[in-house]
């Protein structure tokens, strides 16, 4: 099933198999969003939940039992149950059950809400704990923006501007992370796109180093601004060789350590949520 929302400069449109973006259009018929190319990256904006990237053998270990979990999580390949909507919001949702318990032991209510306010969309997580012991979670955004957004225009015509120029990139090898840490220097808070910069796989932020970024172009006035007060780690990628999309991401949780115990409840980045209690999170997207 598909739903789609309306503002005055914006017509979206979601999937309710991973409550995933499918399209985000202006009234000009510009489309933004990644169309899921699957010779190249068959999707457009996968939710993570109840991890984000890559778990050490795709095991984690908890109460003493390990389970078995892909990358990123199995959000992104459930039907969720459309629970409301109008002309410029919806909201999305799943629980946990008895199938679900056996790969992810926790009792859980995750929601997701769209929001079209004018140019700006707003996305807001909400993960509910209705159980008697703590929720361990992570959860995060993954959607991929059309780079070039201008068919008269390449990949190498757009650049990322920051609010700061100086970063610590964390470096992955096969999708986990490494003890080694790479200083980023931007001239002008400005880094401009290549197919190089992700030859080692994408560029990850630890601590918090980003709350706000825009895609920009050097030929048009298009742009994609992401504003992600407080989230933690954030993620930028493109599939390797790739000049087409690229995608922005903000993460509460992050891909193992190559050198993880798999302990669960002591893994880098997982949330702790107490019984009976919500963690809420949100980002918004403004396109020109």
């Amino acid at each position: 099933m598909r739903v789609k929302l309306q503002s005055n400069f914006l017509k979206i449109s979601i999937h309710s198999f991973g409550a995933e973006l499918c399209s985000i259009k202006n009234n000009s018929g510009i489309e933004y969003l990644w169309q899921a190319n699957k010779e190249i990256w068959p999707r457009r904006a996968p939710v993570l939940f109840p991890i984000v990237g890559k778990l050490k053998d795709n095991t984690y270990i908890y109460s003493h039992r390990s389970f078995s979990l892909s990358q990123h999580g199995f959000a992104r390949d459930r039907e969720f149950e459309l629970i409301s909507q109008s002309q410029n919001t919806c909201c999305f949702q799943i629980r946990s059950d008895e199938h679900s318990k056996t790969y992810f032991p926790f009792d859980f209510v995750f929601e997701i809400t769209y929001e079209l306010l004018d140019d700006k969309l707003i996305t807001r997580y909400k993960i509910i704990n209705p159980s008697s012991r703590d929720l361990l979670f992570s959860v995060g955004a993954h959607p991929g923006f059309n780079c070039p957004i201008e068919k008269n225009e390449t990949f190498e015509d757009y650049y990322l501007q920051f609010e700061t120029s100086e970063f610590s990139l964390t470096e992955l090898s096969n999708g986990l992370r490494l003890n080694a840490v790479k200083k980023l220097h931007l001239p002008d808070s400005k880094l401009f796109l290549n197919m190089a910069l992700f030859d080692q796989d994408a560029l990850v932020f630890e601590n918090s180093q980003i709350s706000s970024l825009t895609l920009r172009s050097k030929k048009s006035n298009r742009f994609i601004k992401m504003e992600c007060q407080n989230w933690p780690y954030f993620g930028i990628w493109t599939k390797k060789d790739c000049r087409e999309f690229i995608c922005l991401e903000p993460w509460y949780g992050i891909a193992d350590s190559a050198t993880t115990n798999q302990d669960f409840a002591k893994k880098e980045g997982i949330c702790h949520l107490a019984p009976k209690k919500e963690f809420n999170c949100s980002f918004s997207l403004q396109f020109a």
